[in-house]
């Protein structure tokens, strides 16, 4: 049988062979070329992108490895960075106050960097702005610690020339167990149901409670006062005062000398007042101030966050 293909003509009624040319030939040849190279490109590349190699395999799993170790190192910078301002707040608004020491400004504790771009090599290598990100952090965050330190350092020196004044200084509770805390600020009066500031603290315990002195100090009045009922003040010297109302007994008398830790009444519900409990104030040059930071010379530093929550929350007041 021939070879070659054919095709039959009617005016001859003879079937005659298709003669292919060379240039024909060619293009089909060079067709089918292209149509293979098109076809090997787009099977490579979605095979790479669609099945990455043991190598890319192990480059994506190293990255995300990575990220995510970045994410957990960001997240105890943010749990240090909320640690350290929390101290720099106690510094300043407690430590600092009771010893009559100006607080650190922000600037100095917040104060970057100058001179030299020290990330200026990190930078260069591209892909790296989280390593730099977080190394700014960390620096930031060494610096604001380097200044806590060499504050805390002055605190002590304070404090060894101060000793009479801590032991004055209203620096423990002055109730042994209580269950509640009405906080000092604005808050719901109870009879007359409006917003007030409370100018104290509420601590609920049942009457007869005992209620110690705070401070070292001098009973500068001890009777029945307007709205507060049965209440005792001690000056404590150094511009500090505290007052206990609301007491069942009164068990010290005016002009008394007592010692942290005495016992001076019993708590009680006289005066305008909802239930029995101890309003507690400190009176600081003549200024009403948070008697809850006052409270950390007997309390954990866990047990003082607690108590601070607690004090913080918007409720009502019993007096």
């Amino acid at each position: 049988m021939a070879k070659g293909r054919f095709r039959f003509n009617p005016e001859t009624l003879q079937y005659e062979k298709i003669e292919t040319s060379l240039k024909k030939m060619l293009g089909m040849g060079v067709s089918y070329l292209v149509v293979i190279i098109v076809v090997g490109f787009t099977f490579m590349f979605t095979w790479l992108h669609f099945f990455p190699s043991t190598r890319e395999k192990e480059l994506i799993d190293e990255n995300k490895m990575l990220r995510n170790q970045y994410k957990s190192l960001n997240s105890r910078l943010g749990n240090m960075e909320d640690v350290l301002n929390d101290l720099a707040d106690k510094d300043n608004n407690i430590y600092r106050m009771v010893f009559e020491s100006e607080p650190i400004p922000d600037a100095v504790r917040n104060g970057g960097f100058g001179g030299v771009n020290r990330y200026a090599e990190i930078e260069a290598v591209p892909n790296m702005e989280l390593v730099v990100q977080t190394n700014k952090r960390m620096d930031i965050l060494m610096k604001k610690i380097y200044i806590q330190s060499l504050s805390f350092d002055t605190i002590v020196d304070l404090a060894k020339n101060k000793q009479e004044m801590l032991q004055h200084i209203p620096g423990i509770q002055p109730l042994k167990t209580y269950k509640y805390v009405s906080g000092f600020g604005t808050r719901m009066h109870p009879i007359y149901k409006t917003l007030r500031t409370h100018t104290g603290i509420d601590l609920v315990a049942p009457t007869g409670t005992k209620i110690y002195a705070t401070g070292d100090g001098v009973v500068t009045s001890a009777k029945f006062e307007r709205g507060y009922g049965k209440a005792i003040v001690i000056d404590h010297g150094y511009q500090y005062k505290s007052m206990y109302a609301h007491c069942s007994e009164i068990l010290v008398r005016q002009g008394q000398k007592v010692k942290r830790g005495d016992l001076i009444g019993l708590v009680g519900s006289t005066g305008v007042s909802t239930g029995s409990h101890l309003h507690y104030e400190i009176i600081k040059g003549g200024q009403k101030v948070n008697p809850i930071n006052y409270f950390l010379n007997d309390l954990s530093p866990s047990e003082f966050e607690e108590i601070r929550q607690i004090s913080i929350q918007t409720n009502q007041s019993f007096d």
